[in-house]
Parts: structure tokens; C-alpha cells; sequence
């Protein structure tokens, strides 16, 4: 599932493509918001929340997506389309204006609802590591309030904090070289101020690059050696069966738990 930076570049790139102009062409290939009519409305902003986009309307209203496992949203010259590249079954969103059609595919959420109400769709998020209001004491207050789960399946938990996911959740344990299965409550106040520090350092680090790989020490390098200590680095599950995932750690630095 693409991760909160991967979300804030995309929406950077749709905010580019299509802000400021009008709809000329829009086909929304969802259920619940067939027949939906967005021509002629000028896009205000598209913005990331957490792993959710936003996509602001001078109507007042708000088009939601969320990527899931294999969604995307690709941008290409309005000029360029085709009746053969609109009738991809993979669409389910279509969003032009004069010079740019934004295409969502393999969306796993798209919804419609009046900007003031964003909050139905978002409002569960904790603070978001990428957002202008992140609030790191705000984070730590939320993930005191399970002192007993495990630090890995914390981080994960989008209610904790938005944007991270297993790559940057992986990549924060280990340069912090604390166990996923650590619990929050093994955490002094400043151990996790730091390792919040740390997430949103890494985080805002990863969006000036262009592939996660670029940063990414211990996160794809399972059975290799360990740039710390040489042990080889190695996975395993974390959090309860409905949402368990896969974090990859150092048995040699990220000892415990």
C-alpha cells in the first residue's frame, strides 16, 4: 500500500496537473456516484491526508480517493487520450481539463461529499507526519493510550499518527534499533519523542526523492547483512491476524520485544 509520501507526491502531481482550471471531461466509474456531473468546476487544490487524497472543488465539494494495495493515479496530456486508453477497465476515475486528464485506476475508495464534511472520511486519522499541523505530543498521547501493544503495530495504526506504513515504520524502528515488538509502554517520554522525531524526519527526508529505495536501509533487504552490526536482517509478523504486517528488522540491533 502506497505510503504517505508516496500519497503527498501524488497529490502534488495532480494539484500541478490540475489546479486553478476548469473540468472539461469527468467520468466517475464508482457505484454510488454514477451519473455524477463535475464539468465546469475548477479544481481549488489536491492535498494528502495521512494516506488519503483530497481533491478540493470550487463547488464546495470534495472528491476522496485511497489508493489501497494497487491503486494509482496517472496524469497525462488531455490531447493524448484515446477512446481506446478511456475504456481500460481498470478506470474508475476520469478527470480532465484543456490540458491535463488525471486517470485513477484500481482506486480502493473514491467518494463525494461537501468539503465541511471531509471529516467523515479523515476525521478518525491522528496527526498526519507530512501535514503543516503535525503534532508530535499530540501522536505520543494517542499511542499512550495502549500501553501494551507492540510498538510496530502502534505505528501502523493510522489513528496513532497518518502516513506510515511498513516501509517507513521498518525504517524508523531500525534507525532508532528498537524491537517492532517492543511495547509502547517499554517507552520513555523522550525514547518516543525521539522515534516520532525520527519518523517525520525520515518521512519528509523521502518526499525531496524520487524512489523509496534510494533511502531505505533495512526495509527490501531481508537475508542480507546488517549495515550495523552484520547480522542478517530478517521479518517477521506484526499486529493480530485482521491486520497483521510484515516488518522487516536487525536480530542483532533491534534485540527484545
Amino acid at each position: 500500500m502506497p505510503e504517505g509520501d508516496a500519497v503527498w507526491r501524488t497529490a502534488r502531481r495532480l494539484d500541478d496537473a490540475l489546479r486553478g482550471a476548469p473540468l472539461v471531461g469527468c467520468e466517475l466509474r464508482w457505484p454510488s456516484l454514477a451519473g455524477t456531473h463535475l464539468h465546469g468546476m475548477t479544481t481549488v487544490e489536491v492535498v494528502p491526508r495521512g494516506k488519503h487524497l483530497l481533491h478540493r472543488l470550487d463547488s464546495g465539494l470534495t472528491l476522496h480517493s485511497h489508493l489501497r494495495m494497487d491503486g494509482s493515479w496517472r496524469v497525462r496530456p488531455t490531447g493524448s487520450m484515446t477512446p481506446g486508453s478511456v475504456r481500460n477497465p481498470a478506470i474508475r476515475a476520469l478527470l480532465a481539463t484543456t490540458g491535463r486528464t488525471a486517470i485513477g485506476e484500481r482506486l480502493g475508495m473514491l467518494d463525494l461529499v461537501d468539503t465541511r464534511d471531509e471529516h467523515r472520511l479523515v476525521g478518525h486519522l491522528g496527526p498526519d507526519l507530512l501535514g503543516a499541523d503535525w503534532d508530535p505530543g499530540a501522536a505520543a498521547q494517542r499511542l499512550r493510550r495502549r500501553p501494551d501493544r507492540t510498538i510496530g503495530a502502534a505505528l501502523l495504526d493510522q489513528r496513532n499518527l497518518a502516513g506510515l506504513g511498513t516501509i517507513w515504520t521498518t525504517e524508523t524502528l531500525f534507525a532508532r534499533r528498537l524491537s517492532p515488538w517492543s511495547t509502547v509502554g517499554q517507552l520513555t517520554d523522550d525514547g518516543l519523542g525521539a522515534l516520532l522525531e525520527t519518523a517525520h524526519r525520515l518521512l519528509h527526508r523521502s518526499i525531496e526523492r524520487t524512489e523509496w529505495a534510494d533511502a531505505a536501509t533495512a526495509y527490501g533487504h531481508v537475508g542480507e547483512p546488517c549495515p550495523r552490526c552484520g547480522r542478517l536482517l530478517r521479518n517477521g509478523p506484526i499486529a493480530d491476524a485482521a491486520t497483521q504486517r510484515t516488518l522487516v528488522f536487525c536480530p542483532g540491533c533491534q534485540p527484545g520485544g
